[in-house]
């Protein structure tokens, strides 16, 4: 039998000052996707390049590095 996903506490929990510096990263980073967009022209496509890569990033940093992977038995 599985143990009470109830019982376990949860491992992977940051205190606020720690979320809130995440929370800064991650914002700077999308800001930064969406500032090279101002650098955008039919000559030159590396801003966008650039937003695709700072966006995906901001998108995937949260979610698999800093998420919890191990709560898909969680209610």
């Amino acid at each position: 039998m599985s143990k009470n996903a109830t019982s376990a506490p949860i491992e992977k929990e940051n205190n606020l000052g720690v979320s809130i510096v995440l929370f800064v990263i991650m914002m700077v980073l999308f800001l930064g996707a969406i500032y090279s967009l101002s650098f955008l022209s039919l000559g030159n496509p590396w801003p966008m390049a650039v937003c695709l890569g700072l966006f995906a990033l901001a998108f995937w940093i949260p979610q698999t590095i800093f998420g919890r992977s191990d709560s898909a038995g969680e209610s």
